[in-house]
């Protein structure tokens, strides 16, 4: 409907990939191939209110971004200051093997999760910035990460077609799922959990969204 259409959001130079809404006085952030990360008050006449060179966390009032050299930054969405910064600590120095897929926040622990292209998920402490601990987890690069609502589990997709749930105490693989064919060397986009119901949903490159039970 014409009539629910706020406006664009103008201000990124290359693809858009990713948004969060923010509960920080209801703004939503957003992260571009442009190598930047905006916040945004959407009501605003001018609404791009910063901009940060480098996705997305447990304290309302702070962010956490990924960039390509491996590196991963918390932000202070009132200071627009870097509060913590912390290594991959990649074992090969070849940035590719670097790259950061997706990174996420613990709902209530102050722990940063990252997924990367060397089939890692790899685990840091927000207030140190050490990395807790590293696992290869699938068999192909990891794309896609999601915490369930209550801090216990951890689901991870990867383009080896398979999303796997993980127990985040123990750091063990509790179940895998087989969810998506492969296109063009690609399988699994996304995973989610549901915030209240006992439902997870994935998306793949061959064009299906599921959602299991």
């Amino acid at each position: 409907e014409p009539n629910v259409l706020a406006g664009p959001l103008i201000a990124h130079t290359d693809a858009v990939w990713g948004l969060a809404y923010s509960g920080v006085k209801n703004h939503l952030l957003s992260c571009s191939a442009d190598g930047t990360i905006r916040l945004w008050n959407p009501p605003e006449k001018i609404p791009c209110i910063c901009t940060y060179n480098g996705e997305k966390g447990c304290d309302p009032a702070h962010m956490v971004a990924s960039f390509n050299t491996g590196s991963t930054v918390i932000y202070d969405l009132e200071t627009s200051q870097s509060v913590v910064m912390f290594s991959s600590q990649a074992e090969s120095g070849v940035q590719s093997n670097n790259h950061i897929n997706k990174v996420v926040s613990h709902p209530t622990l102050p722990v940063t999760i990252t997924a990367h292209e060397d089939r890692h998920i790899k685990f840091f402490d927000n207030k140190t910035g050490k990395m807790i601990h590293s696992m290869v987890a699938h068999l192909d690069a990891v794309t896609s990460l999601a915490v369930d609502p209550n801090g216990i589990y951890l689901m991870s997709g990867s383009h080896d077609c398979s999303i796997r749930l993980w127990n985040l105490d123990s750091k063990t693989c509790v179940q895998e799922i087989t969810a998506h064919r492969k296109k063009l060397d690609e399988s699994i986009y996304d995973v989610a959990f549901h915030p209240s119901k006992a439902y997870i949903a994935s998306a793949g490159a061959d064009a299906l969204a599921k959602v299991f039970v």
